[in-house]
């Protein structure tokens, strides 16, 4: 009898964690499937970003290129000099899409559950942020590379990832706010 009520305490637990690791997984494996399918070259996702960060950074500080490399999955960004020679300034691999991010928030999201309405439009808005704030990471560790060299690592690694998964934090706490906001209101 007490096993029975152990449980049936943690069931809700248990889905959820199911349905996270079940879809990060899945969502994984998906993601590394259309990574390797464009091999070697970089994926569209990694140059569409790319090719954004560098429109952002001309407007921001002058002409920078996005060059896809020969033979390498990677997109550079380069300071566009002019006579024709350009300067790499950053190497953007797959990893730098923000696509990795992203799976890890819809596995939240769909292990949390609820409306199929609202979770298509938090998981849109969410992509939309989470989008936004790797453009902004990418940008920021251009001129990291370009100005201070030497913290490059430091913040590459921890820094700016920290400050990513902090984002997607906050929008998990957003979806569990309104989630919860929607059950006590129901119960009202």
């Amino acid at each position: 009898m007490k096993s029975d009520l152990s449980f049936r305490e943690f069931k809700p637990a248990l889905r959820f964690l199911l349905i996270f690791v079940g879809a990060y997984l899945v969502g994984n494996i998906i993601y590394g499937v259309y990574v390797e399918w464009y091999k070697p070259a970089p994926d569209p996702m990694t140059v569409w970003v790319t090719n954004q960060a560098a429109y952002a950074l001309t407007k921001l500080d002058g002409p920078v290129e996005s060059v896809v490399s020969a033979g390498e999955p990677i997109v550079l960004l380069r300071d566009a000099v002019q006579g024709g020679d350009s300067k790499t300034t950053l190497r953007v691999f797959e990893g730098c899409n923000g696509l990795n991010v992203i799976i890890v928030f819809v596995s939240f999201i769909a292990a949390f559950g609820g409306r199929a309405i609202q979770i298509a439009i938090f998981l849109l808005t969410g992509f939309l942020v989470i989008h936004i704030a790797n453009l902004l990471r990418i940008i920021l560790l251009y001129y990291t590379a370009a100005y201070r060299p030497l913290f490059f690592y430091y913040f590459h690694k921890y820094f700016f990832t920290a400050v990513l998964y902090v984002v997607v934090m906050g929008l998990w706490f957003v979806w569990t706010q309104m989630k919860s906001n929607q059950r006590d209101s129901v119960k009202a």
